[in-house]
């Protein structure tokens, strides 16, 4: 039996993207998967909606439950816990995907954009964490994976975008600091970043359009190295901050071809590694 049958899968931003990714990778292995996103109809530019979202989860042989949260809104987290719970008995992973970009320095940078990263990427982070944590520590090989990268000080990772990048470095110490938190109940935490650009609708809406999605890898390999991580024992696997290509390393999978979204194509490296 797959080490995700009837395990529940909390995901938020899963309505597309690198979240729809995971979740596809783990119903194809009988996962149920609660899509927590805000798309209930569809935006062209974007692409998908919790509802399309849940019928390819079930498609891949999955179970899905589609429920509207804008991590923003408290009650909106603790209601769709509640549905996830109720739905499935519990919930045994949790994956904060989830974020906002902007690219800007400080003085190009909206006080509301400024806010929308903070609320969404740390405060949002932080409470669906919170509110799942009481149902992980009674999960099946409970875990959090957070996607955000090492925390590297170099001042280059600073100077371009500087509201943006303590968001993500403030994710990968919930990351880290759930570690440490939760070893004693069991619960792992890690975080997963990209070595390369990854082809998504931020990509080509907001940083380099069809060009750079040209030069970058298919979601897909997040995925693949998300069932990694959860498939290893919370014991086992926690603390860590993983860069996809070094775990692929790890495992002993060095060929990445397929996941060139133009196949050899020179990759264009993503921030902060």
């Amino acid at each position: 039996m797959s080490a995700f049958q009837n395990r529940t899968v909390f995901i938020t931003g899963a309505s597309r993207g690198i979240g729809k990714s995971i979740a596809l990778r783990l119903a194809r292995e009988g996962a149920n998967i609660v899509i927590a996103a805000k798309s209930v109809s569809e935006d062209p530019r974007l692409g998908g909606t919790i509802y399309s979202a849940a019928a390819e989860v079930e498609a891949a042989g999955g179970k899905a439950l589609a429920v509207q949260v804008d991590i923003r809104q408290e009650e909106q987290i603790e209601a769709a816990v509640k549905q996830a719970v109720d739905r499935f008995g519990g919930i045994d992973v949790v994956i904060n995907n989830a974020s906002a970009i902007q690219l800007t320095p400080t003085e190009q940078t909206d006080t509301k954009r400024f806010d929308l990263m903070q609320s969404i990427n740390v405060r949002g982070t932080f409470l669906v964490a919170k509110h799942c944590i009481p149902y992980l520590k009674k999960g099946n090989n409970p875990h959090i994976l957070t996607l955000s990268p090492p925390i590297n000080l170099d001042p280059k990772w600073m100077g371009g975008h500087i509201a943006y990048t303590i968001t993500k470095y403030s994710m990968s110490m919930l990351a880290l600091g759930w570690a440490a938190e939760l070893k004693g109940a069991g619960v792992a935490s890690n975080a997963l970043w990209p070595k390369t650009t990854i082809d998504t609708a931020a990509v080509r809406n907001l940083l380099g359009g069809e060009a750079l999605a040209k030069m970058s890898r298919t979601p897909d390999i997040l995925a693949d190295c998300a069932h990694i991580i959860l498939s290893k024992t919370a014991a086992q696997c926690s603390g860590n901050t993983f860069v996809d290509e070094d775990l692929l390393a790890a495992e002993g999978i060095t060929d990445l071809e397929k996941y060139a979204v133009v196949p050899g194509a020179q990759l264009y490296k993503d921030l902060f590694v």
